[in-house]
């Protein structure tokens, strides 16, 4: 009888921890006989491969096992690299596709766009996989529902440093976020504080603050949130009487991408991504023009974001990252499908994939965020899962 085959793959952006899961799947599939093939570049893998092209099968499939995979855990990114891939809204065909009779969609801005589903489903029955292990964020896990809809075998793990997607409290990657903000800002005290100036970070999270909020609470400062539109007059103020208040005469605030306040909205600009995302404008060059020509202070403003998703994982993600894979394999061994892994009252557990109807998951602002202070609240934790939001 021919070997069990299942596949897996990383969609979106990469994170620390994603290598983790790869090398967890594929030792549990050495020790049950099961084959476990990486499918390069997300979901492009499964648009673009031409199983008749020797050149695209070698491009887009990647076999995993022990040997190759032995090391990958100790270091950041994705061995099977990614790509922001949408195979239900294709702007451009794949090339062994081209001239094909495939109908397009037009959007409403009037281009054309194909579904590749069928594509899909034709190359992952072409492979022979069985079952599909597909790690990322929203988008990534949307198209994962889709298909699981469809029939398709599948199991979820959540990966994003924003920590926003549904039904768990915790997603790969996270962690070492916040890891890597809180150092970041740590070191930078020292500059801020020499030029005697208001220091402005600026992290990832388009529509939820969770990597602002708890990189604000691991280093006691300032943060603006997209859950909550500040009044900047009251923003300003509480900065200028920190920076009084210090010795060294400075003041911190950390920023989330997506982060409002009273007269401004994130601008926008460049092509949108295939799930339909524009880049935000830096909303810290925004606030640091705005205290300047209020009050003629001197900012420093400092982009964090991509620095939070590279390098090796720390423990926290290393042990999620082992742990959720290894209940994803248990999940597909039990045949079970269309479930994510997840931690749930800060307990591991598997729960259904997310519906991308409902958006991201959002910060509980009544009992995270000090209105008032503009900084996380500190009390009344008793109770709460480690992570400090519920999952629901």
């Amino acid at each position: 009888m021919a070997r069990k085959r299942i596949g897996i793959l990383t969609g979106g952006g990469d994170v620390s921890g994603l290598n983790a899961v790869i090398k967890s799947v594929t030792y549990r599939g050495s020790e049950n006989d099961i084959e476990v093939v990486g499918l390069r570049r997300g979901w492009e893998a499964l648009t673009h491969l031409n199983l008749e092209d020797a050149d695209s099968r070698s491009h887009y499939l990647m076999p995993l096992n022990r040997e190759n995979t032995r090391t990958i855990d100790r270091r950041g990114g994705t061995v099977l690299h990614t790509s922001r891939t949408n195979p239900s809204k294709m702007q451009e065909l794949p090339d062994h596709l081209v001239g094909s009779d495939l109908p397009a969609s037009l959007s409403t801005k009037g281009t054309k766009t194909w579904d590749l589903t069928g594509q899909v489903l034709a190359n992952l029955s072409g492979l022979g996989i069985e079952h599909l292990i597909a790690i990322g964020g929203d988008d990534t896990l949307s198209y994962a529902a889709k298909l699981s809809d469809l029939g398709v075998k599948i199991i979820a793990i959540p990966k994003t440093m924003d920590n926003d997607v549904r039904n768990t409290e915790y997603c790969i990657g996270f962690s070492t976020a916040i890891t890597r903000a809180s150092d970041a800002i740590q070191r930078q005290r020292t500059t801020v504080g020499s030029h005697e100036r208001i220091g402005i970070f600026r992290v990832f999270g388009r529509d939820a603050g969770f990597t602002a909020l708890y990189t604000a609470y691991a280093t006691s400062i300032r943060c603006v949130i997209p859950e909550y539109k500040i009044n900047l007059d009251k923003l300003i103020a509480l900065l200028l009487e920190e920076k009084r208040a210090n010795p060294s005469n400075y003041a911190l605030i950390v920023l989330s991408e997506g982060a409002e306040w009273e007269g401004y909205k994130p601008q926008e600009y460049g092509e949108p991504d295939p799930y339909g995302h524009r880049k935000k404008a830096n909303v810290a060059e925004a606030l640091a023009d705005e205290i300047k020509r209020r009050t003629g202070e001197q900012t420093m403003t400092s982009d964090l974001t991509y620095d939070l998703r590279s390098g090796d994982p720390d423990f926290i993600d290393k042990l999620v990252a082992l742990t959720f894979g290894n209940m994803a394999f248990d999940a597909m061994l039990e045949g079970k499908t269309g479930l994510m892994s997840a931690l749930v009252e800060g307990r591991y557990d598997l729960v259904p994939i997310p519906d991308v109807k409902l958006g991201p998951r959002k910060l509980d602002v009544a009992s995270t965020y000090n209105t008032e202070r503009y900084r996380p609240i500190y009390s009344s934790k008793r109770g709460l899962p480690i992570f400090l939001n519920r999952a629901s």
